[in-house]
């Protein structure tokens, strides 16, 4: 199951006609934080005392994965999809392994996949503007069809550091937030104020809306066909914060349809291209949010394939 392609296109139409401010200059602008030549964004916030700062949370020894379990069925943003074949290599007919020194069988995996599917990174090469993409890369310079030759993936560190949880449910008053409905800076300081969490400098900064949880399962078309969102002054706010990432328990974290006046996804180009800020998408935030968890330690370590522009996911939460 996938977004069908007339709602993509209805999605796309949308922000053709609602550009962001901002979306129309042209222009690129290098990095002043971290300087022109820089190519990981954000994860230069990750060191040795944020590390350390972030064990301190680390209070009850218990963990939570933070990425669904995925499988061919899983709706995923169209064209993406994922085939899964498990094969028994030289054993037809029942033949055993003699070479192993005893009858051996084993089973081997074959995975054919988009790995922009289900919970996953966005890297820095994944959303730009005007051809251009994380530090005034140009699209031709970087996009080689064997894989990104600069802001890859694979050269992202570990993302380890404080993560924060804001339940957006909670200050909407309601179960989970609905497909378009969108919370920005005014919503989001609200509702971390009003839970007690303070978003600092180097935090990874999740929402739960209740989205997931609600409709991954009871209506996967309709959980891939729109979702509740970061509008783009949240996305704003959140990178003057200076924060190494942003995500939520929905598939491409903002709203769909996009707020009015707002282009599709173009929080992501704020955060990618704008500030070098990664974005986490589906993460399973319900199981904190159940336990009354607002602040945690956050640790990624993802898989490494060279040039990749995201990458399947399963952060941990320690608390």
């Amino acid at each position: 199951m996938s977004l069908t392609t007339h709602a993509r296109g209805a999605l796309f139409a949308l922000a053709s006609l609602a550009v962001a401010g901002g979306a129309l200059a042209g222009e690129c602008v290098h990095s002043d934080q971290w300087g022109k030549d820089d190519t990981i964004g954000s994860a230069n916030l990750v060191s040795p005392e944020r590390t350390l700062e972030a064990l301190k949370l680390v209070k009850q020894g218990k963990s939570v994965p933070l990425g669904i379990v995925i499988g061919p069925e899983t709706p995923a943003f169209a064209p993406r999809s994922l085939s899964l074949q498990v094969v028994q290599p030289n054993q037809q007919g029942g033949q055993k392994l003699s070479a192993f020194g005893y009858p051996g069988n084993y089973n081997d995996d074959v995975l054919q996949t988009w790995v922009g599917i289900g919970s996953q990174i966005d890297g820095l090469g994944h959303l730009g503007e005007h051809g251009y993409y994380y530090n005034c890369l140009d699209e031709k310079e970087i996009s080689a069809i064997t894989g990104l030759t600069k802001l890859g993936v694979h050269d992202i560190p570990p993302l380890v550091g404080r993560g924060v949880v804001i339940d957006m449910t909670k200050h909407f008053g309601k179960p989970h937030l609905d497909a378009g409905e969108s919370f920005g800076e005014e919503e989001v300081k609200a509702a971390a104020e009003a839970q007690g969490v303070e978003i600092r400098e180097g935090d990874i900064v999740l929402f739960y809306t209740g989205w997931t949880s609600a409709m991954l399962e009871s209506d996967p078309k309709a959980w891939v066909s729109g979702e509740p969102g970061l509008s783009v002054s949240g996305s704003r706010y959140l990178a003057g914060l200076n924060v190494m990432a942003v995500g939520a328990d929905t598939w491409g974290v903002e709203p769909v349809p996009p707020k009015e006046g707002e282009g599709a996804f173009y929080g992501h180009v704020v955060l990618l291209q704008e500030n070098g800020i990664y974005i986490l998408e589906t993460m399973e935030t319900k199981p904190l949010v159940d336990e009354g968890v607002n602040e945690f330690m956050f640790v990624l370590g993802q898989a490494r394939i060279r040039g990749t522009v995201q990458m399947i996911i399963n952060p941990v939460a320690l608390y």
